[in-house]
């Protein structure tokens, strides 16, 4: 995955879109395979599999900061050799983004040396037709076909993937096509589909923390879910409703823990100012706050 500080159209969410898709990702990667590229699933050797870590570099023609993060090294079933997968979420439009992909391949392959199989994902909230080819030839001459694999997730019927016993699916429900009246209705299935797969409680966490960020239902439709939950067996009910009450309680307890810690920051930088204003020694001031020095300088320079 890689990051581009410079789009102005970027939207300001994407830093966590990057992450979640990130976690999903590097916690299902084998899943992730077998969903979307059976072929590709087939091929590779799952048990040699190492996540690199993140890279930054500086694009010398535009200047942009780019940070590659979801990089897999892994062998093909038969082979001695490494490849690297790159896996690159795409939540907004990019103009020749298929220019994009081949400027990172060429970097990566620059330092690795080995075979590499580029996948783009494109989440946008709207169906749109990317290509997935780079063509660069001469009338007289091709010299060259650049091509990834591709996954356009709105494309992509909630329903063909019901049956599937995949916890990614399951996720990625909350980003395929759907109609504004199916919402409830994915919700209800995409909990169906957790009692069924029957993941521990962190990886249960992080799906319904997925879902529910791209998903989130209207005070409405979250009566109409309700009414969708009483018409199941009491049973599976429980369950999916033991998900997302654990789901909710988590969300709370982290928001008063940020909320919490958020006012002792504002708390101790009060102070500090008020110990700068009196003309108090930093060191003094850093020792009763817990602030290091270059926080204390900043809070100082905020004064004047």
């Amino acid at each position: 995955m890689m990051e581009d500080d410079s789009y102005p159209d970027e939207p300001k969410e994407r830093v966590d879109h990057d992450r979640l898709f990130k976690e999903l990702i590097g916690t299902f990667f084998e899943e992730f395979m077998l969903l979307f590229f059976p072929k590709a699933y087939e091929s590779i050797d799952f048990e040699h599999t190492v996540f690199l870590s993140e890279e930054l570099y500086t694009d010398i023609v535009k200047g942009e900061k780019r940070r590659v993060d979801l990089l897999v090294e892994t062998r093909l079933k038969g082979e001695q050799a490494l490849i690297i997968i790159h896996v690159e979420p795409q939540s907004y439009v990019q103009p020749d983004f298929q220019d994009r992909m081949f400027v990172y391949f060429s970097r990566l392959y620059e330092k690795y040396r080995r075979k590499i199989l580029p996948i783009a994902i494109f989440s946008y909230d709207k169906n749109r037709d990317e290509q997935d080819t780079l063509d660069i030839s001469f009338p007289f001459f091709d010299v060259m076909k650049f091509q990834y694999l591709k996954i356009e997730l709105k494309k992509q019927n909630w329903r063909d993937y019901l049956k599937q016993d995949n916890p990614v699916a399951a996720a990625l429900l909350s980003k395929m096509g759907y109609t504004e009246d199916e919402r409830v209705k994915v919700k209800v299935e995409f909990l169906r589909m957790l009692v069924r797969l029957e993941q521990d409680p962190a990886r249960t966490q992080l799906l319904t923390g997925f879902f529910e960020t791209y998903l989130k239902l209207s005070r409405q439709e979250e009566q109409q879910f309700e009414q969708e939950l009483n018409k199941l067996k009491p049973e599976e009910a429980k369950q999916m409703m033991e998900i997302t009450t654990s789901w909710h309680k988590k969300g709370r307890a982290e928001g008063r823990a940020e909320g919490l810690a958020e006012g002792v920051a504002k708390g101790k930088a009060e102070t500090a100012k008020n110990m700068l204003m009196i003309g108090m020694d930093k060191e003094l001031i850093a020792k009763v706050t817990g602030l290091s020095k270059e926080q204390i300088d900043k809070l100082q320079k905020e004064l004047h």
